[in-house]
């Protein structure tokens, strides 16, 4: 039975995060789990994305999100979530939690090196990195550091435009960003459409007008697959008027000799006079 879409505007952004990162990783070592419960009360982690397999990424991945170990953690704020201190302390509780789950015992807990921790927000959280140690790793990307652990943090409204990152720039709602993600991002299974449709649904309900809108990304994603339909799926809804308007009159005359000329018409049998 399908999950219930939550109501609650912040886990929509979230939901929609996660189904895309799970579309990005398909046919990957890895598998992604949305929402994981950690505790008796419930306390939600955005995304887990967890090593089911060896093997390597057959894809880049976007800035900051390269180099995963076998259990990584991810929060995420949308464009009015504030990604603050206390957004850190929150993502450093469930690492906690989630390492005791995933280990045989308390006394048995996984290695350190097992885990990542990752921050994905769409502005940039300037307040919080003026309080905060961190290293600038790239544009776009932070390493934050809280006792003995990092926190990598990536904005993905600062990250340049490359393909890799097209992913992040869908969650940016900066213009831009969002037109380019659209552009360049490519799904892995076209049942994913819909996931970016509710997003650019979100966007529309919150007041925020963007320049590439569902009906360009649906033209897209249908040029971009049309060669794996047959001819009479590219035709179909088509009347025989609408087609023939895009063909000359020498083409026309070319098709219909040309199929004269491999079925021609049965002659009539002439029949036979009985002689008297």
């Amino acid at each position: 039975m399908p999950k219930r879409v939550p109501t609650d505007p912040a886990r929509r952004w979230h939901r929609l995060f996660g189904l895309l990162l799970t579309d990005y990783l398909r046919g990957s070592p890895f598998t992604v789990e949305l929402e994981k419960d950690l505790s008796h009360r419930q306390q939600l982690l955005d995304v887990v994305i967890v090593r089911r397999a060896e093997g390597a990424m057959s894809r880049a991945m976007p800035d900051g999100l390269q180099d995963l170990a076998n259990h990584n953690l991810i929060t995420f704020k949308s464009f009015w979530e504030p990604f603050d201190d206390w957004t850190l302390k929150e993502l450093t509780g469930h690492y906690v939690n989630y390492r005791k789950q995933a280990s045989r015992s308390r006394e048995e807990l996984l290695p350190e090196a097992e885990f990542r921790l990752f921050g994905i927000c769409a502005r940039h959280p300037q307040q919080l990195l003026q309080v905060i140690t961190h290293d600038k790793v790239q544009e776009g990307v932070y390493d934050c550091r809280r006792g003995t652990d990092v926190i990598r943090l990536i904005v993905a409204r600062d990250l340049p435009k490359k393909e890799e990152n097209s992913l992040l720039h869908l969650f940016s709602a900066a213009q831009e960003q969002v037109k380019y993600g659209a552009e360049h991002y490519s799904l892995q299974s076209p049942d994913v459409s819909s996931v970016v449709n509710q997003l650019f649904g979100e966007y529309r309900r919150e007041g925020l007008t963007m320049p590439y809108t569902m009906e360009d990304f649906k033209r897209e994603l249908a040029l971009e697959n049309l060669d794996q339909l047959t001819p009479e799926e590219r035709l179909s809804g088509l009347a025989p008027k609408e087609i023939l308007q895009h063909l000359s009159d020498d083409e026309i005359k070319a098709y219909l000799a040309k199929r004269h000329k491999s079925h021609p018409e049965a002659k009539p049998k002439k029949s036979k006079r009985r002689s008297r």
